[in-house]
């Protein structure tokens, strides 16, 4: 069987772990199947440190699809072509987007449905909304990456059930528990042995950083403790010029540009992740704090709690008192925080790349049978 897989590069209007997603499940699925061969397909070239398995054949052909009408080109005309010439079985789309062109069966992933919000600045959200129900009725078969996300597109779309598969995302082996002495250095490097709250992540209009800062002003208040703030991903100018002015700015760090090791060695020293963020279809940093066995709490909405379960505390993310009350909670009741990282290590447990793999390998299978 050749399977060809769109491995589109991720930019900044994918969602958070895209990536990670192509490049774990593809190495995993490519390894374990030898005797299938899979047909990458870039729009432009691609990181040259990456390394493919005999099976693999890599096909560089553009133009870069960075707009709208070259979207439509790339995935109507360029898609169909390539599959042709490379005798496909099956086309694999990690895009959320199907080639409306061809005959070949299309499994299609739909990670990231934040353009149906009206609030969301997601780009083309005209492309999205207007397009989004062909590619679903072409597709063969449907992945998606939260129960949640799967009720959306059957409430909205009116999509068979049956059509659409849940593949989970998988969080890296290299977020795992570190020892106390371990969490004493970290916090030495980077918060001068202090304590701290994380959040980390995509930052953008759904990081709510705003009301997180609000949220951790009257935490400090009512707890007067020496507990900082710890943001690490890459602020907006308007987070930077709200920060300039926030009374607590001297207890609140802001890291950039962490590498996979070093967040994954500041989310296990972590007092708790804190992710209040307004919507989500997935969530990475959570599902890292949970294998970190790091205490959560995350919003009420979008994805968070079916991808979450009983292993975290849900605040109301428009209301930065709710969110100061479980961190206060998280702070003062130590058995609670207990409970929340004892639901964390089995909630963990779904989100291994193996079983995403596997999963994503048998909703290829039903393009085919």
């Amino acid at each position: 069987m050749t399977i060809a897989v769109n491995t589109r590069l991720p930019g900044k209007e994918q969602p958070e772990g895209f990536g990670d997603f192509i490049y774990a499940c593809m190495n995993r699925l490519t390894q374990k199947y030898p005797q299938h061969n899979f047909i990458y397909l870039f729009d432009k070239p691609f990181n040259n440190n990456l390394i493919f398995t005999k099976n693999v054949t890599t096909v560089v052909a553009g133009p870069e699809a960075k707009n709208v009408l070259l979207i439509k080109y790339w995935y109507n005309y360029k898609i169909p072509t390539l599959l042709k010439k490379y005798k496909a079985d099956v086309f694999v789309s990690l895009d959320g987007i199907c080639s409306l062109r061809t005959k070949i069966p299309q499994c299609l992933l739909v990670q990231d449905l934040s353009f149906l919000q009206q609030w969301v600045k997601k780009p083309q959200p005209g492309f999205y909304k207007k397009f989004t129900p062909e590619f679903l009725a072409k597709a063969k078969n449907i992945v998606t990456v939260s129960a949640y996300a799967k009720t959306k597109i059957f409430d909205q779309y009116k999509i068979t059930e049956g059509k659409i598969d849940v593949v989970y995302y998988g969080t890296d082996e290299i977020f795992k528990p570190i020892t106390p002495d371990e969490k004493e250095v970290i916090r030495e490097k980077y918060t001068d042995g202090k304590e701290y709250f994380l959040f980390s992540g995509h930052i953008d209009i759904r990081s709510n950083l705003i009301n997180l800062l609000k949220a951790f002003s009257f935490f400090k208040k009512r707890q007067k403790s020496n507990m900082l703030l710890l943001i690490a991903g890459k602020p907006g100018e308007s987070f930077t010029k709200a920060l300039k002015t926030f009374k607590f700015i001297n207890e609140v760090i802001v890291l950039n540009n962490l590498s996979k090791a070093d967040l994954a060695k500041i989310t296990a020293a972590a007092y708790a992740m804190i992710y209040p963020v307004l919507y989500a279809d997935i969530a990475m940093p959570p599902l890292q704090a949970m294998q970190c066995e790091v205490p959560v709490i995350t919003s009420n909405t979008g994805a968070l709690p079916s991808l979450c379960g009983k292993a975290a505390l849900y605040v109301n993310p428009l209301d930065f008192n709710d969110i100061a009350e479980s961190m206060m909670l998280v702070f003062k009741d130590e058995n609670k925080a207990k409970d929340i990282v004892k639901a964390g290590k089995i909630q963990a447990q779904l989100y291994q790349w193996d079983k995403t793999a596997d999963l994503l390998w048998q909703a290829i299978l039903k393009c085919v049978n």
